[in-house]
């Protein structure tokens, strides 16, 4: 019987092959959340480079928010990836969830780079 992080891996791995497949060259947008934080990056997987990221540990963010572990705290990561990546030319890309359920910080992830410009 599988342990829960290999299926964890599993989940995370048919996911980011799924995402892949039906991405069509376009970024994608990661999310990795802990207990404490949010982070997001849009990734090329082609050139295997970050094009540019956002979390609740920088600075700035850190003086404004009191916590990353909330969703107001997501959703201004979400737009502040959003003008991150339009500033790089990037406006299209591919959501990948990255295991998690697109529930609460991860959804609020999603809607802020939608509200901040970006589209999927």
């Amino acid at each position: 019987m599988a342990k829960s992080s290999e299926t964890g891996l599993r989940r995370k791995a048919r996911i980011r092959r799924a995402v892949k497949a039906h991405g069509y060259g376009r970024p994608r947008l990661s999310v990795f959340r802990s207990s404490k934080q949010i982070y997001a990056q849009v990734i090329d997987d082609e050139k295997g480079v970050t094009l540019c990221a956002a979390s609740t540990l920088e600075k700035a963010n850190r003086e404004v928010m009191k916590t990353g572990a909330t969703i107001a705290a997501a959703t201004e990561i979400g737009k502040l990836l959003a003008v991150r990546a339009l500033a790089a030319g990037i406006k299209e890309v591919v959501f990948d969830r990255g295991g998690y359920v697109y529930h609460g910080r991860v959804k609020a992830v999603a809607e802020g780079a939608r509200e901040g410009g970006l589209s999927f």
